[in-house]
């Protein structure tokens, strides 16, 4: 498992016709102990740091493999 935690910052707010435009920074604890980030577009800042966390554990698994717990 990949435990992870995020933090997000706005570049661009979104609008009710738009996305909105977010730097989210994820980082994870031992073994997992890196640091990403990403730009990701977005309805929200929530929808933003979810969707980097995935990403982030998608990486660690990809790169650690999905057998360890």
């Amino acid at each position: 498992m990949v435990l992870a935690s995020a933090v997000v910052d706005v570049i661009r707010s979104a609008t009710p016709f738009s996305l909105g435009l977010y730097k989210v920074e994820a980082w994870g604890k031992e073994p997992h102990d890196y640091v990403r980030i990403y730009e990701i577009q977005a309805q929200s800042e929530d929808a933003a740091a979810r969707e980097g966390i995935e990403r982030f554990v998608q990486e660690m698994e990809a790169l650690y493999g999905r057998s360890e717990s």
